[in-house]
């Protein structure tokens, strides 16, 4: 004989403590911790690469810049001297023409900021004339490499030598120089143009490339010309064993790199830039180390961040475990507060459907009032009417008065405007900015048009001062429309927009003035 045996069942409250609450707990946190530091991270790499993407193209634009301004530079004194050796191949080297030739070259040294000096040599290295006042030096200068250059080449164009200290200065100059010839096509001199070094170096100083960036400006041999930071046993190095000469600058017209300097270890980001018309290229470069700076501040902020926020989880996590011990105790006093919560929504409700400013209506209880009573209105076959009503010159107002001034003009206007309800169906309501409208149900065109009209003579009795106004007080314009919908026919759109063209017609007749539908046609 089998005899049934009863199983007991716990009850679901049991079960419900059964649960491995802690543990879950414990892994909900986990999971979030986790995913927190992960989207950090995520966010620091990224935010990294783009500092550095941003940093590569400021250097590049910096470098595409100075590559402008150094051509420019030597164009100038180069078209000088083009004009220089026209003369002299025309003219001679009288001293009549020698003479006039001075007076131009002391001309061109005032215009020119940059030039250190003009000067025109004959063939033998001889100082025919230069740009400064004063017996001419007896100086001979065919020891000096642009001169033997143009002595041993024929070609006319320009040439840019390496850097050298001024025999009448002392100063370190760039030269640039072109070669004359007598009628017969034979050596005759050569007209030099030296170009302050300082010229550079002032102008480079006037960028922020940090404590560890520099600038370079170098022929293409590899020649150093001017450097920031400027250091004087730098002046005509030869970088032709330079990584970024040797394995960049020689190699291309313009590009970018990222390198560690040998001299003091420091990993650049280096741009660098052959000029356009002559035969030099400019190398820009930053501190890794320094552009990184801010990003890495960042970083550490937002690492203190994140472990803040994983403690602040943990205890989190505590107490919302002893949170749900507590539950069924709450829920008595749950009861107790829900119907103070059906209180709080309703007033909560009737908030959300006013405007904060005015205190009537807002744009959301006007738009769901309009839907009701316009289909109210199609049911029964009666007119609907709207109001639009807009304030004259309000922008004005308010830049002359300010907008505490503009918020207590729209209040006082708004009093009125609430005054002209009649019965309880009408509505006023602020439609937006200094915008307001009026729904009439059961109203016919006549009866908004005396609406409208009452409310704009209401608002102009205020004597709101407004000095920017033609009526020098503050003034209103209105548009009505009024109409039965038709079902198939009409929409509530149509209402808004037949009372705005009102609106606009209004304003357009002269403001402060009412007008209807009718008038339109």
């Amino acid at each position: 004989m089998n005899i049934p045996i009863a199983i007991a069942h716990p009850p679901a409250h049991f079960k419900l403590k059964a649960l491995p609450i802690t543990f879950l707990a414990i892994i909900f946190v986990a999971l979030v911790c986790v995913s927190l530091m992960t989207v950090e991270v995520w966010r620091s790499w990224n935010a990294r690469d783009i500092e550095l993407r941003d940093t590569e193209i400021a250097t590049s634009n910096l470098a595409r810049a100075l590559s402008q301004h150094a051509d420019d530079t030597i164009k100038e004194a180069d078209t000088v001297l083009v004009g220089v050796i026209e003369r002299l191949e025309v003219e001679g080297t009288g001293g009549a023409s020698l003479e006039r030739l001075h007076k131009l070259l002391i001309q061109h040294i005032a215009e020119l900021p940059q030039l250190n000096d003009l000067s025109i040599y004959d063939e033998s290295g001889n100082w025919l004339v230069n740009a400064r006042s004063g017996p001419i030096p007896v100086v001979n200068n065919s020891d000096r490499q642009y001169f033997q250059y143009h002595r041993s080449h024929s070609g006319r164009g320009p040439y840019i030598g390496p850097p050298i200290r001024s025999r009448s200065t002392g100063a370190w100059v760039v030269t640039v120089s072109r070669r004359f010839n007598h009628p017969d096509g034979s050596f005759a001199g050569l007209a030099l143009g030296t170009i302050n070094i300082d010229y550079f170096k002032t102008y480079y100083e006037s960028f922020d490339i940090g404590r560890l960036g520099s600038i370079f400006l170098s022929l293409n041999d590899g020649t150093m010309l001017v450097r920031r930071p400027m250091m004087d046993d730098t002046i005509g190095k030869n970088l032709s064993n330079n990584p970024i000469y040797r394995d960049y600058a020689s190699r291309s017209a313009a590009g970018t790199a990222v390198m560690k300097a040998g001299q003091d270890g420091v990993e650049r980001l280096i741009a660098y830039r052959h000029l356009e018309k002559y035969p030099l290229f400019v190398t820009v470069a930053r501190s890794k180390d320094e552009v990184l700076a801010d990003w890495r501040a960042d970083t550490y902020l937002h690492l203190f961040g994140a472990m803040l926020l994983t403690l602040a989880l943990g205890l989190l996590g505590w107490r919302l475990i002893h949170q749900i011990q507590l539950r069924l105790l709450a829920e008595t006093d749950l009861l107790r507060v829900q119907e103070s919560l059906k209180t709080l929504n309703r007033h909560l409700e009737q908030l959300a459907l006013q405007d904060s400013l005015t205190g009537i209506a807002n744009r959301r209880q006007f738009d769901s009032a309009l839907r009701d009573e316009f289909s109210r209105a199609m049911r029964t076959a009666n007119s609907l009417a709207l109001v639009m009503i807009d304030v004259d010159y309000f922008k004005q107002y308010n830049d002359f008065y300010g907008h505490l001034a503009g918020d207590e003009c729209l209040r006082q206007i708004s009093k009125v405007v609430e005054a002209s309800k009649n019965r309880p169906g009408d509505l006023a309501a602020r439609y937006g900015g200094e915008e307001m409208a009026v729904l009439l149900p059961d109203t016919n065109l006549a009866g908004a048009i005396a609406v409208a009209e009452k409310i704009r003579l209401a608002i102009y009795n205020l004597q709101i001062e407004h000095p920017n106004g033609p009526a020098g007080v503050v003034t209103i314009s209105a548009g009505v429309d009024a109409f039965v919908p038709v079902r198939d026919g009409n929409i509530p759109f149509d209402l808004i927009q037949a009372a705005d063209k009102a609106l606009y017609a209004a304003k357009s007749a002269g403001r402060n003035r009412v007008c209807s539908s009718a008038d339109l046609h």
